[in-house]
């Protein structure tokens, strides 16, 4: 485990990225962001693996996208890489694929920098995803992305950890807006159940967000996009024979997952 903290970086504070981190298995954490993702652990046993059978939609939707001919990608909210990060799936079947990661934590995007740097194809953009003219405006990003074709956002384990009181709802709008016909919008969000409010309180007592929320408001963030079927789902969508599901894993009480596709 981590307990060397880069420059800028204060350890005692948990941090969203890093507590993903630990329930994916990974070392990039400090026990501070333990200790409060072991007490997430009390409430929401699962959430370990929930975090797994999202990365698995990830890869999923990377490679579904690939085969409707996306070749574009920008990744929101995009952690600390992990095993098979987009680019990674997405060169395995189309090695001309641009990829952009989004995160505004400058330990992440060092990390990030590090580890995923492939110049002509993939980006770390150190921002804000809650300001899309900033990401959607930048040069560099600009310079990989074509926005006059259709391009892929993902917001995967990302939009629950915004209040409310963010404007969600408007800044994915702008994202949608800004996106080619053709492009897609993929999400996952986790759902509210009895057990949200605890997980609330222990998000915030450390400084942090948790949002979750009922399918119907979820599906809002679609908008006009033509959600592809199941539609909104709790049975996490394109499975298939090579795809493991993780292990007594109730679905439904983990979250919700959907691609829309913008009408052309």
């Amino acid at each position: 485990m981590t307990d060397q903290a880069p420059q800028g970086v204060d350890p005692r504070v948990p941090n969203a990225a890093r507590m993903y981190d630990y329930f994916l298995g990974g070392t990039d954490n400090f026990p501070a962001d333990r200790e409060l993702a072991d007490m997430v652990l009390n409430v929401l046993p699962k959430a370990r693996e929930g975090a797994q059978q999202n990365r698995l939609f990830l890869g999923r939707v990377v490679r579904y996208l690939v085969e409707q001919g996306i070749r574009q990608f920008i990744d929101l909210g995009s952690g600390l890489p992990a095993r098979e990060n987009v680019h990674e799936v997405a060169h395995r079947h189309a090695p001309e694929s641009k990829v952009v990661y989004v995160d505004n934590d400058p330990a992440v995007c060092a990390h990030g920098r590090a580890l995923l740097a492939d110049p002509g194809r993939v980006l770390m953009l150190e921002a804000d995803a809650r300001a899309p003219e900033r990401v959607l405006q930048d040069p560099e990003v600009r310079a990989l992305i074509d926005f006059d074709r259709p391009v892929a956002v993902l917001m995967l384990f990302f939009l629950h950890l915004i209040p409310d009181s963010g404007d969600p709802r408007d800044f994915v709008r702008d994202y949608r807006e800004a996106l080619a016909p053709g492009s897609f919008l993929a999400l996952t969000h986790i759902g509210a159940d009895e057990r949200a409010g605890r997980t609330i309180e222990l998000y915030r007592s450390a400084g942090a967000s948790f949002d979750p929320g009922p399918g119907a408001e979820i599906e809002s963030f679609f908008g006009d996009f033509e959600l592809l079927p199941p539609g909104l789902d709790t049975a996490w969508p394109f499975t298939g024979p090579e795809d493991t599901m993780v292990p007594d894993v109730d679905p439904a009480r983990m979250g919700y997952a959907g691609i829309g596709r913008k009408p052309w």
